[in-house]
């Protein structure tokens, strides 16, 4: 029996490889999301933190801590700000990712059925090809027997 060769399993193989890799692109631009949604949540506890103890401070009248805590909240807000936009900045990357992830499977599939089709019709080739050899070989018996019978 004849062997099947892809004449295109190279650009399959090709676009198997660019899959994975996009595959790894965008797992570190979900774990980067992750890390940035982290910071943002701590950020967010150090700001409940700080609000705690500022009204903690305002019962006790103690004006320099209130300063403090004051000038540490304004700080706090202006790292969640920063982190939100780092966030934001992660959610487009991993969109990115994402849509060049979904590229990469499409074009890895139209390859696949490419190669299916290509075996399809190497299958219909084949048959063809043995059904061919199958009726020669009939008919070089018949033939072979019409002789003896004739002598």
């Amino acid at each position: 029996m004849a062997k099947f060769i892809y004449r295109m399993q190279n650009i399959l193989n090709l676009k198997l490889k660019l899959e994975e890799q996009e595959k790894t692109a965008f797992a570190m631009a979900a774990a980067r999301l992750n890390q940035e949604e982290a910071k943002l949540e701590e950020l967010f506890e150090k700001k409940e933190r700080l609000e705690a103890e500022y009204k903690e401070c305002m019962s006790k009248v103690d004006i320099p801590s209130l300063k403090m805590l004051s000038s540490g909240r304004d700080k706090v807000d202006s790292d969640i700000k920063s982190q939100k936009i780092n966030v934001s900045l992660a959610q487009k990357n991993l969109d990115v990712a994402r849509v060049r992830l979904e590229e990469a499977i499409t074009e890895r599939k139209i390859q696949e059925k490419l190669r299916e089709k290509a075996f399809e019709e190497f299958k219909v080739e084949l048959a063809a090809a043995e059904s061919k050899e199958v009726d020669q070989l009939v008919s070089y018996n018949f033939s072979v027997k019409e002789d003896e019978v004739k002598e």
